[in-house]
This record gives structure tokens, sequence and C-alpha cells, in this order.
């Protein structure tokens, strides 16, 4: 059964440490000019094969970060983990996405990590609608599993690091998501038609 859960804009978003509790209010405003399908949450997710069929689905043009980084700069992910660490990395991954947030008519799969950068947050939230494709840890081992691209997974006990970067990714993505969808066990075709109904249901596209 599909989860979508529509959140509609303008909407605040609410974080909080232990000290005092953070009001964050997204400008939902450019939503409307550029017409923009950001695909966000975990690896092994499906965001890439959705967002493909998505932008066929849309005739927009299709946008990976991770390949756009690679692309680039002529090298892996993996490589500029080894050479740069995450932190590099992640810089890396806020150029790109803020360049490409600024395109239109695009479908855009985000990396896992991304929504760990508030500017990246912002750029995504305020730039295009947001979608969420939520999946389970076990799903996420059984796509991941084969794949050596995935540095944060190497040398480690990928269910265990699955485990955590959900604890502290989770909030994240649901704090910018338009629409969430749980795509367990579903065909990629499926959950792409699902999201375009709701997109053309909620929002008109």
């Amino acid at each position: 059964m599909v989860s979508v859960a529509e959140r509609g804009w303008p909407r605040a978003a609410f974080s909080s440490s232990a000290a005092l509790r953070c009001k964050v209010v997204y400008d939902r405003r450019p939503m409307l000019a550029n017409r923009n399908i950001f695909l966000i949450g975990p690896m092994g997710s499906g965001k890439t094969a959705v967002g493909r069929h998505l932008a066929r689905l849309f005739r927009f043009t299709f946008h990976d970060s991770d390949a756009d980084i690679e692309s680039k700069t002529g090298v892996d992910i993996a490589f500029i983990f080894e050479k740069e660490g995450e932190a590099g990395f992640r810089l890396r991954e806020r150029e790109s996405i803020e360049r490409l947030t600024r395109l239109d008519s695009i479908v855009l799969a985000t990396g896992g990590g991304a929504v760990i950068e508030p500017d990246n947050r912002r750029f995504l939230a305020e730039r295009g609608v947001v979608v969420y494709l939520e999946t389970s840890i076990d799903q996420q081992l059984e796509r991941t599993r084969h794949g050596r691209h995935r540095p944060l997974l190497n040398d480690t006990d990928p269910e265990l690091k699955l485990k955590e970067l959900m604890m502290h990714r989770a909030a994240l993505y649901a704090e910018i998501a338009n629409i969430t969808v749980s795509t367990d066990g579903r065909r990629v075709q499926l959950v792409a038609e699902e999201i375009q109904q709701e997109l053309r249901r909620a929002h008109g596209m």
C-alpha cells in the first residue's frame, strides 16, 4: 500500500535542541515559477531510477547530483571521499545542488546525505516540489549490498550504519518534504506514476 503524505506550501518545519526550539520557515513562492521535482531519501530508496522515470512522464530533464559531481571532477564519489573526506564531498555537493536547483523543469535526484547541509535544505524547499522516497532498512540493505560505490558503508556493519544514518536524517527528510512516498517492494514505474498523480492533484503539475 502506498503511503503518500501531501504537505502543501507555505509551511513551517520545526527543529529542536536541548537549549531551545527553533522555527524554520521556508519561502515557497519560487516553487510556483520553477516547476521542478526534487527527490530526497536514503541510499537505496530508488531516487535515480524513479527520477529518470518521472522525468520521462513530465518531459523534464533529469539530473543526479552525485553524477553531476563526478562529471565535474572526473572521478567517482568514492575517490572524492578517499582524498577529501566527507567534508570535502559535502562542499562539492552543496555547489552542485545550488546550481542545479536554479534550473527549470527538471527532476533532481539528490544524494542520501544532501539534507545534512542547511543550505541544501533551503535550496530544495524553496525552488521546487520535494518528494521524500521513504524505505525500510531491510530494503536499503537489499538494494545496496552488491554496490561498491557507497563510501559510508565501507569497512563497517552496513545495517548498523544505515540505522545510524536514518536516526540522524529522518527528521531532516520530513522537514522539507511536500510529498512522502514509500518505495518498499514496489516497481519503479508504479512509484513514479503515483508521484505524478499526486503532483498533478496537489500541485497542478
